[in-house]
């Protein structure tokens, strides 16, 4: 039997950590999450204490397995530890770059305010050193971003967003690419523009390049949720079953985006085509949802689970129900400057906000969120010329119906059941006493509730 030859002793000495480091992106690639935390452990234990180099790559991989897995608190720390290690050897652009999982991580917890602070900080920072980390920037001004954009400060994010364009196009970036047309579709969604915010999901998904950084929003549920607003379930409902989701899977942080938007299908669902079971299953699958991302202080989730809730009761006409997470979801959000997550849900959240801010609750702040919302305010001349004024609800279908609406869009477009819909017009015409919509919208016009 022939002998092995080593030619080079410390290349071989150093082989089972290299192995160990390349089963973690195997273990990663496969979405086993455990086997990745195991093999990142095993390589750190291999790799010798002076090869901070080497030690940083599985350190990080460490932490993107934590980060994927919802331990957010410990991925935060060991990214941490993995900087301070880049910052010894004089890395700058790694440690600049650790900041963007950092950051992330925060607005997972809902710390949107530290995110913000740690964008900004290592920004002027970067800019202060060398142009090596013209890249790291791009990436950096693309968190922040999304950050502005939430607390609706739409023209920072846009600002934002073309800086990081022209730094990424100058560094000739690749996985960032498909993430600015992502932060560039959420914008354009936000301004109302869906079927260019559709455009640019298309394209990031032509784009995309998967890397260890975990994909915990990935492009097909940002289009489902765009397709819902659109009205086009059949479409949302395809992906669904592409994705196999089902109210009854075994939940995960990796997953939880996607099981959150498979709630409001479901929600949607119930509203348009009263489907039997819809609404329940829902709640069942938020309440589940709510208490995973309780238990991993996912504040971020919560804020958006707990409104869903409330929307499910607003759904139901339940309104005293609706309060209860609608107010936790206040408490949550208001001293982080949270205001998109809010305005985005439209007529029903309005009307929800009204309700709470009528009993004096968060006042200031609810102030703030009706402003983006443009709720209609109640007229004056209403009170005075019916025998009883009409609610909030029954002048939001009344308008439509002046537009031309039918029954069946007006449930669409305020996410009503019909059933419900067709009970606020006989309302409204006992109100306006009149017995069709021609006389009823005559009659508003008279009063003055409708131009």
């Amino acid at each position: 039997m022939s002998e092995m030859i080593v030619v080079d002793k410390e290349q071989f000495q150093s082989l089972p950590a290299s192995i160990a480091t390349a089963r973690i992106y195997h273990a990663q690639a496969f979405g086993d999450l455990s086997g990745a935390v195991k093999f990142s452990q095993q390589a750190l234990e291999l790799l010798p204490e002076e090869d901070l180099v080497r030690r940083g790559v599985a350190a990080g991989l460490l932490a993107c397995s934590y980060w994927a897995n919802g331990d957010l608190e410990e991925a935060y720390q060991t990214f941490i530890n993995v900087k301070a290690g880049h910052e010894t050897v004089g890395s700058s652009f790694f440690a600049s770059a650790i900041t963007i999982g950092l950051a992330d991580i925060r607005v997972a917890q809902g710390r949107l305010l530290d995110a913000a602070r740690l964008f900004e900080d290592t920004i002027q920072r970067a800019f202060q050193q060398d142009e090596s980390l013209v890249a790291v920037i791009a990436d950096l001004y693309l968190g922040w971003s999304m950050i502005k954009l939430e607390q609706n400060d739409l023209e920072a994010a846009k600002l934002h967003l073309v800086k990081s364009r022209e730094l990424g196009d100058k560094a000739e970036l690749t996985d960032w690419r498909y993430r600015w047309y992502i932060a560039q579709a959420r914008i354009e969604e936000a301004l109302g523009n869906l079927d260019k915010s559709l455009d640019l999901f298309h394209e990031s998904e032509r784009l995309f390049l998967r890397t260890a950084r975990p994909d915990l929003r990935p492009i097909a549920a940002l289009k489902a949720r765009v397709w819902i607003v659109q009205g086009r379930l059949s479409d949302a409902r395809n992906w669904v079953q592409e994705q196999r989701l089902s109210v009854n899977d075994d939940l995960s942080y990796l997953h939880e985006f996607e099981h959150i938007t498979l709630a409001r299908i479901l929600m949607a669902g119930f509203s348009k085509n009263q489907i039997e079971n819809a609404i329940s299953e829902a709640m069942g699958l938020l309440e589940r949802l709510l208490k995973a991302a309780e238990k991993g202080g996912r504040i971020g989730s919560m804020i958006e689970i707990l409104l869903l809730q409330a929307l499910a009761y607003e759904t139901l006409d339940n309104i005293s129900s609706a309060s209860v997470p609608l107010e936790h979801a206040l408490a949550l959000a208001e001293p982080e400057g949270y205001i998109r997550i809010f305005a985005d849900e439209g007529v029903p959240m309005a009307r929800l906000l009204s309700n709470t801010a009528s009993k004096g609750i968060m006042t200031d702040y609810i102030g703030k969120l009706l402003a983006v919302n443009e709720v209609p305010s109640s007229s004056s001349s209403t009170a005075g010329n019916l025998v009883e004024p009409l609610s909030q609800r029954e002048q939001e279908v009344l308008q439509l119906v002046a537009r031309g609406f039918s029954n069946r869009e007006i449930s669409e477009r305020l996410y009503l059941a019909l059933t419900t819909v067709k009970g606020h017009n006989s309302n409204i015409f006992g109100k306006l006493q009149v017995k069709s919509r021609t006389e009823a919208i005559v009659r508003a016009r008279e009063l003055g509730l409708i131009s």
